[in-house]
């Protein structure tokens, strides 16, 4: 699932959430979000089957998502492309690549793993 916004707001996070929500209607889904303005908009109406877990302000090495990021960026540090719709297709095919092993060796901080291991007790 991919979702692309030419900016962020908190329109577009809603329409992340509602999407994300409605993608996986049977389970519990934990979204760790910054403390961006759009992520605590007033307007903001989180699916019941969707928790925010907030990470504490500028910490952005608790975020799971930057070593991902890191990871993309390397494939892409020497490149140029002529359009933003090759430089696009380009990421795709990157993401694409990833696979859940992978992305479980970028983002698998312990602190998170323990919460989840904590939760499956429940």
């Amino acid at each position: 699932m991919t979702y692309l916004f030419s900016h962020v707001d908190t329109v577009c996070f809603q329409r992340f959430l509602d999407e994300f929500s409605q993608a996986y209607p049977d389970s519990l889904n934990i979204v760790q979000a910054d403390n961006g303005r759009f992520h605590k908009g007033k307007e903001l109406v989180v699916p019941q089957n969707i928790v925010l877990l907030f990470q504490p302000p500028y910490c952005p090495e608790l975020n799971p998502m930057e070593r991902l990021w890191e990871h993309l960026k390397a494939d892409l540090k020497w490149a140029t492309f002529p359009t933003l719709a090759q430089l696009q297709t380009h990421v795709d095919q990157l993401l694409n690549e990833l696979t859940p092993p992978g992305v479980a060796s970028l983002t698998g901080y312990p602190f998170i793993l323990n919460a989840l291991s904590a939760l499956n007790t429940l």
